[in-house]
């Protein structure tokens, strides 16, 4: 099983919808790779750092996960560039993205 992670880092000039994200993105990507093997997704809204009073390093991440990167991989080239042509509707942010084998 992989996780496919979606960070969207904080600054003082992020902006991020997390409404949009949850209700439009996150249901158009399970629409479109469900097909393709997706098996669960989630959201994370960051609410703060380590130690009292510090921001969040990520003002949001998102997770799809799918048995293979090859499930993955299909579904991301069949769709990848309307998923990607979403983001500016919901953030100004530039995501960083992980793939991981899940281990526990």
């Amino acid at each position: 099983m992989i996780r496919v992670t979606v960070l969207y880092p904080n600054s003082d000039d992020a902006s991020f919808n997390i409404d949009y994200y949850r209700d439009s993105h996150m249901k158009m990507i399970s629409e479109l790779l469900t097909p393709f093997g997706l098996r669960k997704t989630g959201i994370e809204k960051g609410i703060a750092g380590m130690g009292p009073g510090t921001p969040a390093p990520f003002i949001a991440t998102g997770f799809i996960e799918f048995d293979s990167v090859e499930e993955f991989g299909k579904g991301f080239e069949a769709h990848g560039d309307k998923i990607m042509a979403d983001i500016p509707n919901y953030t100004n942010v530039q995501p960083d993205v992980q793939i991981s084998e899940i281990v526990s």
